[in-house]
């Protein structure tokens, strides 16, 4: 016989009896030695039996979400972020936060809106004041002294403002190019959608539709370019999950506040 095949019979004849020995060993319980100490952390005392995980919140419709969470992906870094690439490159940083600060100020109506709706006085008193300060002594809201006075941004919408009242998450959803939300948000953002259709005109009056739709381009590029998040570059093969559930956790924090 073949000198190199006796070895190679040899060899995994010897990786086969391993394999049955650790087999073997495995197959017992486990042999206490004389003086072996007794787990002092186990997984019931250290693990809170209502904690949460990201693998358990409820998401009846996973399937189509995960495709749309890859559709906006692939906007996201197909389109919108070399967009956002271009504005960094050619906006300078002074009229890109006056681009920002203006579509803040903007936003600010929303959120006294939803703050009145919420009954929360204090935050109405503050973004009231910050709609005058910013859009008088700030130009629109091209700059904001309202945050050097003290006047902090209160951000508030109508899926808060449902929520306040009792109204429940109903199932997870994730929306084209919008991310992230459930059903009652996604109503929310509906409403807040109509809202600011109706206060645009206080800043855009004598505007035809082109000019709009032009300042509603640069309001997502602006948003985009203020949010950090970069799909699948969070380092976790369940990115999906940890997504889902940081939002539904930030989500009772802002009802709850």
């Amino acid at each position: 016989m073949n000198p190199l095949h006796q070895k190679t019979q040899f060899a995994r004849g010897f990786a086969a009896l391993l394999v049955i020995g650790m087999l073997a060993g495995c197959g017992g319980a486990p042999v206490k030695t004389e003086g072996e100490i007794e787990p002092q952390r186990t997984l019931e005392k250290n693990v809170p039996s209502d904690a949460t995980f990201a693998i358990d919140q409820s998401d009846p419709i996973e399937g189509f979400n995960r495709g749309v969470y890859h559709f906006n992906a692939w906007v996201d870094r197909s389109i919108l972020l070399p967009v956002v690439e271009a504005y960094d490159f050619v906006a300078p940083d002074p009229v890109k936060s006056g681009v920002h600060n203006f579509f803040q100020n903007i936003g600010d109506v929303e959120n006294l809106v939803n703050s009145i709706l919420q009954l929360k006085p204090k935050a109405s008193l503050v973004t009231a004041g910050r709609l005058v300060v910013n859009t008088t002594v700030g130009l629109l809201g091209i700059w904001d002294p309202a945050t050097r006075l003290g006047l902090n941004r209160h951000d508030e919408d109508f899926g808060q403002t449902l929520g306040r009242y009792g109204v429940g998450n109903g199932p997870y959803l994730v929306l084209p190019i919008l991310g992230p939300s459930n059903l009652r948000d996604a109503v929310g953002k509906g409403v807040d959608m109509y809202v600011n259709s109706e206060i645009d005109p206080l800043f855009f009056e004598h505007n035809d539709g082109t000019y709009e739709a032009a300042v509603r381009t640069l309001d997502t590029i602006d948003t985009r370019d203020n949010i950090a998040f970069r799909y699948y570059e969070t380092g976790s093969p369940f990115e999906y999950e940890l997504v889902r559930l940081m939002y539904l956790k930030m989500r009772e924090i802002e009802i709850a506040r």
